[in-house]
């Protein structure tokens, strides 16, 4: 989800009317843009499929944003046009370039990234709804809208961190809402200048101001936000003399203990932050009644390298004292929710995502709890072996155990082939295929790579074949179901797919690799798989 270094597409409604506008901010309509020829207008057909519908309006860089239709798949899409492109440009096309390979539910998807050197533009996913911005600004959310909003954000991140790039531009502005509940993230930066970890805490910023109304990075504030810029100002944190924030629970009552403590250890630096991935698993298993009594008595949870240490109690207001720091951790939190929670039940609100839910104090005696949902953890691989089917002499399907025996620094690699890297013109691909040894709920696969430049895809199947040229053959005809975007030319060592259907689930799949790299030493292309995991239930 990268994009440019200016503003990042987000959508509000005025006036019922839905727009599209640059991070949540209202755009200032006397910033045009710079041309050095005509406007777009309306009708307009961009690369010969884009067709300009309407200009919503600029986005507080100047760029513009029109709604528009793409002729080919007849769907509507958002085009963000820059003048002029060519090096100006180069930020936001590569951002978009990176954008593209990131599929997940949670992030906005970038559809195409176009420079014709006068302009470029970028062709997006066109979402109907507002952004959290705009939706608090009707007043702060309940505390099971706000973590269901703070799971999906770090569920997107985890994606794209999974992927070694970094989001850099979280904030209320980027998390859109849509008109049918789907919680996604847009618009990320390539600068460079942000971390993973900076991303992990913007997510505590996230629930910070889902709960409060307020904005706790002072420091970092919307980008283009003017004081007094109508919606663009976003009222800072309540903060002491020193200028620390204010916890949730001493700005706003009912937020649950355990919610605010979650959300000011992620604001914390000094206090080390999880994984995005594991603190999505975290935030999924976090959901709150809707009803008025919030089991302020549950307690706090606390998080600690060692799940024999007792968590250190909150200290008074201003001074607040915490355990050892969420890293390495939130599974550990669970046992601390549990102990605190004295059931699980209710029903899945319409606007949140389907997680376990707290029961209220005085649920009926004798009630059945229904267990919580499995943990997402690295699945075992009950079988492994190469796929080869172009060729006879069964050479390269030797050492396929390597890919799981856990070590990265030895896998199975492919023969070196001259002329290209489709195989020398030889095969149209080699894989490595997976049994999981029976159905699973897959969440990812992470494939560990010796070199960078690689294409590869992943399939899934519903049956073996013999190890064989002619089973292999068989093996790769019958397994046509792509879980994600392929990865063309990828510029990292680690590929991860995530589209697996959460309603399905999958015994077998098969890593296709479709190009090799060139080697280092320029004699010829090739490429070994050190390591595969897949994460599920």
């Amino acid at each position: 989800m990268p994009s440019s270094a200016g503003p990042s597409i987000d959508t509000i409604t005025e006036g019922g009317r839905v727009t599209q506008v640059g991070e949540g901010q209202e755009a200032e309509e006397s910033a045009p843009p710079v041309m050095t020829f005509g406007a777009p207008t309306a009708g307009e057909i961009l690369a010969e499929r884009y067709e300009l519908v309407e200009h919503i309006n600029n986005d507080s860089a100047g760029r513009l944003v029109w709604r528009g239709v793409d002729v080919v798949l007849r769907r509507p899409v958002a085009v963000v046009l820059r003048y002029p492109g060519g090096d100006s440009a180069t930020e936001m096309l590569q951002a978009a370039v990176a954008a593209s390979r990131v599929i997940h539910p949670n992030l906005v998807g970038v559809y195409d990234a176009i420079d014709e050197g006068e302009r470029a533009y970028v062709v997006r996913e066109w979402v109907d709804g507002r952004s959290l911005r705009e939706l608090v600004a009707d007043g702060p959310l309940d505390p099971a809208r706000a973590t269901a909003i703070g799971n999906a954000v770090a569920s997107a991140l985890a994606s794209v961190h999974a992927t070694g790039m970094v989001h850099g531009n979280v904030h209320p502005g980027t998390v859109m809402i849509s008109d049918d509940g789907r919680v996604v993230l847009a618009d990320a930066r390539t600068d460079g200048g942000d971390s993973q970890e900076n991303d992990v805490r913007a997510v505590g910023g996230i629930l910070y101001f889902a709960l409060t109304g307020h904005w706790p990075h002072a420091e970092a504030p919307l980008r283009g936000a003017t004081a007094g810029h109508g919606r663009a100002a976003i009222v800072d944190a309540v903060r002491d003399a020193s200028g620390s924030i204010a916890a949730p629970r001493q700005v706003r009552a009912g937020v649950p203990a355990y919610l605010d403590d979650l959300t000011m250890d992620l604001l914390d630096p000094e206090i080390a932050s999880p994984s995005s991935d594991v603190l999505a698993a975290e935030l999924s298993r976090l959901d709150i009644p809707a009803e008025d009594h919030f089991l302020d008595q549950t307690g706090t949870i606390r998080f600690s390298a060692d799940p024999g240490e007792d968590p250190s109690p909150l200290a008074a207001a201003g001074g607040r004292k915490v355990a050892i720091g969420i890293a390495g951790l939130l599974a550990v939190a669970l046992v601390g929710l549990l102990i605190g929670i004295s059931a699980f039940g209710g029903d899945k609100s319409p606007d949140t995502q389907p997680v376990a839910r707290p029961s209220v104090s005085g649920a009926p005696a004798g009630a059945t709890a229904p267990a919580p949902a499995p943990a997402v953890r690295n699945l075992r691989i009950e079988d492994v072996r190469i796929i080869d089917p172009d060729s006879s002499d069964r050479a390269e399907v030797r050492d396929a155990e390597k890919v799981i025996d856990g070590d990265e620094d030895e896998g199975w690699e492919t023969a070196s082939y001259r002329n290209n890297g489709k195989f020398g013109g030889l095969k149209k691909g080699m894989g490595v295929w997976i049994d999981l040894g029976a159905p699973h709920t897959v969440k990812s696969l992470q494939a560990t790579l010796s070199s960078t430049g690689a294409s590869a895809e992943l399939r899934a199947g519903t049956a073996d074949f013999p190890s064989s040229s002619s089973g292999d053959k068989q093996l790769v005809a019958s397994y046509t179901t792509l879980i994600g975007q392929p990865f063309e030319g990828h510029d990292g060592t680690k590929m991860t797919f995530n589209g697996f259907d959460a309603d399905k689930t999958y015994q077998y799949l098969l890593f296709w690799i479709t190009e090799l790299p060139e080697k280092d030493s320029g004699d010829g292309w090739k490429l070994g798989v050190q390591e595969i995991k897949v994460q599920g239930s």
